[in-house]
């Protein structure tokens, strides 16, 4: 088998400042210009960014609507911290701590929206 890896996922987005915004201050993307519109990128992994002024097609047959997403990111600290976090920012903690498993095995999680709507989780798994 070859090996495989996960280079990047696309989100829709309705608004670029608003989106900007909330993807650089609460999750600390990187803004990276992408033609007319943005890219997120957090290290090695990048959300490509659908939206005002880009178009999906000829690839996407359906694209993604905004608020239409569901992702996880990891966050490296206590889960507590993660919600400390986002209530500084205003953002409302839908659901959380919880217990969840994820790519890296069993983690405690807490979910959230972005602007559009999309279903945001950080995950926090437990130190070694």
């Amino acid at each position: 088998m070859p090996d495989v890896k996960l280079d990047h996922c696309v989100i829709h987005v309705s608004d670029w400042e608003r989106s900007n915004a909330f993807y650089r201050d609460v999750l600390g993307a990187e803004l990276v210009r992408a033609g007319a519109g943005w890219s997120y990128r957090f290290g090695p992994q990048q959300l490509n960014v659908h939206g005002p002024g880009v178009e999906a097609e000829p690839v996407a047959r359906v694209p993604v609507p905004p608020g239409g997403s569901d992702l996880c990111f990891e966050w490296s600290g206590p889960i507590r911290e993660a919600r400390e976090h986002l209530e500084s920012h205003g953002v409302e903690v839908e659901s959380g701590p919880v217990e969840r498993r994820g790519a890296g095995g069993p983690g405690i999680s807490v979910y959230f929206r972005d602007p559009d709507g999309s279903l945001l989780e950080f995950i926090s798994y437990p130190a070694d």
